[in-house]
C-alpha cells in the first residue's frame, strides 16, 4: 500500500494555468476577454434553465457557473474547458432532491468532489476512457429523453405543483393535466425553440460583395441565439402582459449578491445513505468532463489536456460550490465549443466567463424575474436534442448484437430506472460480452506435422487462455489419438494466460500423465512463461518439457 502511494505514483497538483501564463501577452488577453464575455452571455440562460429543471432555484445554477466555473478553469488540466452546471446532471440532481432533499444533495456533491479529487490524485483519469462508447451513447441519449420530458410541463404551461422523478409517473402526470394547457406558454416555448434552431451559429465570409443577408448573418452569428430567444420572450411577455409563469412568480426572483458561506448539517448516518448518489455524481462528472476535454483537444491547436489534473480541479470545484448553495458541476461541451470558436486559448477565458456572470448577477439580477419558464423550456428542448446522438440508433444494424444490446439496454435502463443502474448493468453486459468474445477467439487446433518422431501430436494454441476459455483445454484429452506418447502445445500465438488458464494446463498434464502421455510446451511467450515458472509448474514438467520450438523435438 505504501509503495502504491509513493510520490512518483501520485499526480502532482499543477494547474494548466501556470504554463499557459508563460509568455502571456496583451493579444492573448484580448482574445480570452472576447471569448470569456461571449461564453458568459451564453452560460446565463443555460445556468438558470439547468437549475430550474433540476428542481432547485435558478440562482443555484448561476452560483455554480460562477464559482465552479472559475475554479475549474483556474485549477484544471485543460486550456479551454468551461465548467458549470450541465444538462447531463438534470435528471440526477432532480432525483436526489426529490428522494433525499436539497441539503443532502449539497452533502453528496461535496463528497463527490472529494472522490473526484482522489481519482485524479491517484492517476485514475485514464480509467474513465475504458468505459465502452456504447454505454456513453446509451446513457447520454437516455438523459436527453428525460430532459426533454421534464420540460413539457413548462412548455405546455401545465398547472402541476411538482413533477415526480420517474419516467412513467411523469408521463401519467402530464396526461392527467393536459386540460390545463396554456396556449401562450406553448407559443412562447415553441417560438424560442424555433429561434434557437434557425439562429445563425457561425458565419463564413463568401466570395464577392456582401448582400444584406450576409451582413445580417455575420452580425447575428456573434450573438448567441439563446440570449436573443430569452430576451425576446421576456420582452413580449412583459409588453403584452401574457398570463405565463415566470421566474419571479415561481421563485421570487434572483438575489443580487452571492450567498454567504454555509456548512450543511453533516452526520455519518446521512453520509452512509448518500453513497450511491455520491458515486453517481462523481462518475458522471468524470465522464462528462473528460469527454468534453477530448472534444476540445480536437478543435483547437492547444496542448492536450491532463485528465488527472482535470479531475482534481473538478473535485475542488464540486467540494467548494455546495457551501455557497451550488449544485454539481462538470465540463460543458456547448460552452467549451463556444469558447474555442470565440478565440479562447487559455484558462483565463474560462475565468473571465465566470466573472462576466458575476457582474451580470450583481447588476441585472432583478430583470431575471420576468423571464418566462416556457422560454427556458424551449431552450432546454434544443439542448436535449443536441445532447443526444440519435443517428446511432439508425446505425445499430451495422453493428453486432453485443454492441446493440449494451447501447439499447443502457438507454432503456437510464430512462426507466436511473443512470447508476444503467451504467452498472451496461458495464456488466459489456464485460460479459467481452469475456464471451475473447473466449470464442481462443482456439486449440490439432496440427499434423511431418518429420516428427512417431507418437508426437502437436496442438496449436491461439489467443488468450483465461477463465472464459479453459473449457477448450479441458476438452483437449478427448482429441488425443490412441498411441500418442507426447502432446506438444505450440504456444507462439498464445499472447497471455491467467491463473485459471495455468490451472487448466496443470489439469491437462495430470490427465495426460494418467494415460502415460508426456506434455511438452513449445515457443512459449514471456507472459505465460513467467507465470508457469513462478507457479512451479515448469519444475513439475521438467526442463526438457519446455522447448524453444517444435523443431527441437
Amino acid at each position: 500500500m505504501l509503495s502504491f502511494l509513493s510520490r512518483d505514483r501520485l499526480q502532482p497538483f499543477r494547474p494548466r494555468l501556470l504554463s499557459a501564463l508563460q509568455g502571456y501577452d496583451r493579444g492573448r488577453f484580448l482574445a480570452d476577454l472576447g471569448a470569456g464575455l461571449t461564453v458568459g452571455i451564453v452560460a446565463l440562460p443555460l445556468a438558470m434553465a439547468f437549475a430550474i429543471a433540476s428542481g432547485v432555484k435558478p440562482e443555484a445554477g448561476l452560483f455554480t457557473a460562477i464559482i465552479a466555473g472559475f475554479l475549474i478553469s483556474a485549477l484544471g488540466g485543460s486550456n479551454v474547458q468551461i465548467g458549470g452546471p450541465a444538462g447531463a446532471f438534470i435528471v440526477i440532481v432532480y432525483g436526489i432532491v426529490e428522494r433525499y432533499g436539497l441539503a443532502n444533495l449539497l452533502i453528496a456533491t461535496s463528497l463527490a468532489g472529494l472522490l473526484l479529487f482522489l481519482m485524479g490524485w491517484l492517476k485514475l483519469g485514464a480509467l474513465v476512457r475504458y468505459i465502452p462508447v456504447s454505454i456513453v451513447i446509451g446513457f447520454t441519449n437516455g438523459i436527453a429523453v428525460l430532459i426533454g420530458l421534464s420540460q413539457l410541463k413548462d412548455l405546455l404551461g401545465l398547472q402541476v405543483a411538482k413533477m415526480p422523478g420517474d419516467f412513467f409517473s411523469q408521463i401519467a402526470t402530464l396526461a392527467r393535466h393536459l386540460d390545463s394547457v396554456n396556449p401562450w406558454a406553448v407559443a412562447i416555448g415553441l417560438a424560442c425553440l424555433v429561434l434557437v434552431v434557425v439562429w445563425p451559429k457561425s458565419y463564413t465570409m463568401p466570395v464577392g460583395p456582401l448582400t444584406w443577408r450576409d451582413k445580417f448573418r455575420r452580425h447575428a452569428a456573434q450573438v448567441p441565439g439563446t440570449v436573443i430567444a430569452l430576451a425576446g420572450a421576456t420582452a413580449v411577455a412583459q409588453l403584452l402582459s401574457l398570463p405565463v409563469e415566470t421566474i419571479g412568480s415561481k421563485f421570487g426572483g434572483i438575489p443580487q449578491s452571492l450567498p454567504a458561506f454555509e456548512l450543511p448539517e453533516f452526520t455519518w448516518a446521512t453520509a452512509k445513505q448518500l453513497v450511491i448518489p455520491t458515486i453517481t455524481i462523481a462518475l458522471l462528472g468524470a465522464i462528462e468532463s473528460l469527454l468534453c476535454a477530448r472534444v476540445a483537444d480536437n478543435m483547437a491547436e492547444i496542448p492536450r489536456h491532463d485528465p488527472n489534473q482535470e479531475l482534481m480541479a473538478q473535485g475542488v470545484a464540486n467540494f467548494v460550490t455546495p457551501f455557497f448553495g451550488g449544485i454539481p458541476a462538470t465540463g460543458t461541451i456547448a460552452r467549451t465549443v463556444t469558447n474555442v470558436r470565440a478565440g479562447g486559448r487559455t484558462p483565463v477565458a474560462g475565468m473571465l466567463h465566470a466573472l462576466t456572470l458575476l457582474v451580470i448577477v450583481l447588476v441585472a439580477a432583478p430583470l431575471a424575474q420576468h423571464v418566462p419558464l416556457a422560454a427556458l423550456a424551449g431552450i432546454l428542448l434544443f439542448v436535449a436534442w443536441n445532447m443526444g446522438e440519435w443517428r446511432e440508433f439508425a446505425r445499430l444494424r451495422q453493428f453486432l448484437l453485443p454492441y446493440r444490446t449494451v447501447l439499447v439496454g443502457t438507454f432503456v435502463l437510464t430512462v426507466v430506472f436511473d443512470l447508476t443502474v444503467a451504467v452498472e448493468m451496461g458495464l456488466l453486459a459489456a464485460c460479459g460480452f467481452f469475456i464471451y468474445r475473447m473466449g470464442t477467439l481462443f482456439s486449440v487446433t490439432h496440427v499434423p506435422r511431418e518429420g516428427l518422431p512417431p507418437g508426437n501430436e502437436v496442438f496449436e494454441l491461439f489467443g488468450s487462455l483465461f477463465f472464459g476459455a479453459v473449457g477448450k483445454i479441458e476438452a483437449l484429452p478427448e482429441q488425443v489419438p490412441e498411441g500418442t506418447r507426447t502432446v506438444v502445445l505450440e504456444m507462439h500465438r498464445l499472447v497471455s494466460m491467467d491463473t485459471s488458464g495455468l490451472d487448466a494446463l496443470e489439469q491437462l498434464h495430470t490427465a495426460l500423465k494418467g494415460r502415460g502421455i508426456a506434455l511438452v510446451l513449445a515457443s512459449v511467450n514471456p507472459q505465460p512463461l513467467g507465470l508457469i515458472q513462478r507457479s512451479g509448474f515448469a519444475a513439475e514438467l521438467g526442463a526438457e518439457a519446455i522447448i524453444p520450438g517444435v523443431e527441437a523435438l
